[in-house]
């Protein structure tokens, strides 16, 4: 005798962990634009900057979140154009993965290949926004 398959909850019940997601998110976006990043130290100091001088993929998101949600999408670019390229991709896989459940299927699983092609991006990301002569266009915009 087989056991009945178990399906995911569906309706708000099943979408209650995308929701949750949603609203940490929405939470921080608000912190991001009621405290500005651009004031010295008002969030700390990105620790490749600080141990090693170097700028990593992230450095410069906190700056360019806060430009997205006030509406600055070149000031955004500037700090971190890696970021504003991702953000959409995100809030559609979001949209995707909350639809799902909803609906009371899996969440599926991504292809393996997706993993490894954002890892060879990020890291690309980071060695090229390193590079003095790419700097200008790629690196975390200075502080005003």
């Amino acid at each position: 005798m087989r056991a009945p398959e178990s399906r995911p909850r569906a309706g708000l019940r099943g979408a209650l962990v995308p929701l949750a997601v949603a609203g940490v998110a929405a939470s921080a976006a608000v912190l991001l634009a009621v405290r500005s990043p651009y004031q010295p130290l008002s969030y700390g100091i990105c620790p490749s900057v600080l141990l090693l001088g170097v700028s990593c993929p992230g450095c410069g998101g906190l700056r360019a979140t806060h430009d997205l949600v006030t509406g600055d999408l070149a000031g955004a670019w500037q700090a971190n154009p890696l970021w504003v390229l991702v953000v959409p991709l995100l809030v559609l896989a979001w949209a995707s993965w909350t639809r799902r459940r909803w609906r009371g299927l899996p969440s599926g699983v991504p292809p393996a290949w997706l993993a490894w092609t954002l890892l060879v991006v990020v890291l690309l990301f980071a060695v090229l926004r390193n590079v003095p002569a790419l700097t200008p266009y790629l690196g975390p915009a200075p502080l005003p």
